[in-house]
Order: C-alpha cells, then structure tokens, then sequence
C-alpha cells in the first residue's frame, strides 16, 4: 500500500472514529434528558397527589423548593417557579399518559416549558414535539413555528399530488406543503407587487427557508431556462433533499386564476427535461397566490398530469377591527416619544 492509500485509509477510519464519538454524544444526551425528564415526571406526580390528599398547604411548593434548593444547591431545576411549570407538565400530559410520552422525554425542558405555555391541546402539543425532533428545532425556532401555527398549516395546501406522485412521495409533500404561508418578516404592505415580494424574499432567504420547512435547498430566483431560442424565467427554485425533486416556486400578488397552473405546468415540464437526472423524482410546482378559491383550485388542478399545489401566503398578521382603533399611529408614537424627551 503506497503513502497515498495510507493517509486516505487513515483519513476514513478517524472519520468514522469521529462519527462514532458524536453518535454516543447524542445518545448519552438523549439519555441524560430522559432521565430528567423521567424524575420531572415523578416530582410533578408526588406534588399533585399530595396537594390532592393531605392538609399541607398551598404553600407546599414553596416549602418544596426550598428544601430541594438547601439539599441540592448546584442544580438549578428546583426553584419555586420551575416547580410549578414540573406540577402543570405533569397534569396536562397525565390526562393520557401514565409515564413520559416517548416523544416528551426526547426534547430539552426548555422546549417542554415552551410548548405547555403556548399550547393547550395534547395532540398539537405531541405534534410540535415529534417535528422538534424530526427537524432538529431549537427553542427559538419552536416558538416561530408555534407562533405561526404550524400545526393548522401543514399538509393544508390545495394539491393534485395523490394523482400525480406514488404514495410514499405524495405523502411527503402534501406534508411540506403549508397553507397559508406567512410573509410578515418581509415588512411589506398587502398591496405590494410580485416583484417587491420575490426580491425581499430573496434578500430575506433564511427566514424564507424557515417558513418553507426543512429540506428545500435554494438554488436562484429569475431562473433562466432557454426554449426554442427563447429565454424563460422560474420565479424562484428549489431543490427538496428528502423528496429528492426540483421544487419550482411561482409567486402571484393576487388572486389564484386556472392559467396560472398552465405557465407552472410549462416549468415543470422545462425543469423535468433540462435539469432533472435519472436519480431525481418528478419536478414539484407550488403557486403562492394572496387569495385562493379552494373550488376553484380543484378543478384548475384536475386534469393536470404534474405535481402541484396551491397555497395562500400573508404579508402582515390580520389584526382584529376592535383593536385596530386603539393602537397608536406612527404619528402619535412620535409625539410621545418627543413629549418624554422635553420632561427629562
């Protein structure tokens, strides 16, 4: 074996060395977090049952806390407030569960915390858990996702997919797929045009990628794609990793209308034959239109032979009539903020 097979054998065993070291990281992290969770459960189970069954008081926890926190100084998990969070964790998954739901005992307290502030139905709650773990979501990103009801979105989009794909993909992407999609972190107004979308999309792209979901990889806006000596332009493009399809996005400022699935159906067809490989799965077309008619998106997409679907996207959070009336213009915030200065 000469030096050059060597240093590359070498370079392959410390890989899977490497691999194999961050492998059983992850398990022992996983085990350690099962385990708190797992006594999480049992101190929440003690607490409940006691306030139910004896005459120690409301002031129980407290006292709880303090207890814990003289005996165990170092470990963080026992003040009065995270008590009360371990107590209302354990009352809203013991309704169904008599030990920690395998998907709970997989994500950090912190995320758990999260998820019982904001959520109050145990099977969204289970949702968010299981795609914590499926997409690897930090807090921050939990709470985004939560924030933007995730949960109502997914899988809701307008598709022909179950016509047009085999089972196993077309259960996938309906799932990708959200309706509607919210575009609020691009600051713009309702009556912005197509191109002012597509161009904060594109400055904006990481948090773009953060509301399309795991797995699309982008791969340019205005894509150019030449027929018959005619140039042609995909709004934007997208290749999915887990599908293992072109994704091509097309952006509408208003209504969905039925021709529009007639220049998508084009692009697919443009994509499938220019850029797609053998190993790849069929192009996927998705329209974000302001406003759809569901009717009216069924029968566009009935007999059309590609993959598509068709979602909604809002640019600003709807704010309800009788609030609207009692927020500040931008106006009487500057007023404010000038009266402040002149009294200091």
């Amino acid at each position: 074996m000469n030096k050059k097979q060597e240093l590359s054998e070498y370079r392959d065993w410390i890989k899977a060395l490497k691999s194999k070291i961050y492998d059983t990281k992850r398990k022992v992290a996983l085990s350690i977090n099962s385990q708190l969770l797992e006594l999480y459960w049992e101190i929440g189970k003690d607490i409940v049952e006691r306030q139910e069954n004896s005459d120690w008081g409301s002031k129980l926890i407290e006292q709880t806390a303090n207890e814990l926190k003289h005996e165990f100084p170092e470990i963080k998990g026992f003040s009065r407030r995270n008590l009360y969070a371990i107590r209302q964790w354990y009352k809203f998954y013991s309704k169904e569960y008599s030990f920690v739901p395998q998907s709970v005992a997989q994500i950090p307290w912190g995320h758990n915390r999260l998820i019982i502030t904001k959520i109050k139905n145990l099977d969204e709650a289970l949702f968010y858990c299981n795609e914590t773990i499926k997409n690897g979501w930090d807090r921050d990103t939990l709470e985004i996702q939560i924030d933007n009801n995730y949960y109502n979105k997914k899988g809701k989009a307008v598709t022909n997919f179950s016509e047009t794909l085999p089972e196993k993909q077309s259960k996938l992407a309906v799932e990708i797929l959200k309706d509607p999609y919210n575009f609020d972190f691009l600051g713009l107004h309702d009556d912005a045009l197509e191109k002012s979308i597509e161009d904060e999309l594109v400055k904006h792209i990481t948090e773009f990628l953060l509301e399309l979901g795991q797995g699309f990889a982008f791969l340019g806006h205005q894509y150019k794609i030449e027929i018959s000596e005619t140039d042609y332009f995909i709004d934007m493009l997208f290749y999915h990793m887990e599908l293992r399809s072109y994704i091509v996005i097309e952006l509408k400022a208003g209504k969905f209308k039925p021709e529009f699935t007639g220049k998508l159906n084009f692009y697919l067809s443009a994509v499938d034959s220019q850029l797609k490989k053998q190993d790849d799965n069929k192009t996927i077309g998705i329209l974000l239109c302001k406003k759809k008619e569901r009717i009216e998106a069924e029968y566009a997409l009935r007999d059309i032979n590609k993959p598509m679907g068709i979602s909604e996207y809002r640019l600003t959070d709807a704010i309800p009539e009788n609030l609207k009336t009692k927020l500040p213009s931008i106006e009487e915030l500057e007023n404010q903020l000038t009266e402040k200065i002149k009294r200091r």
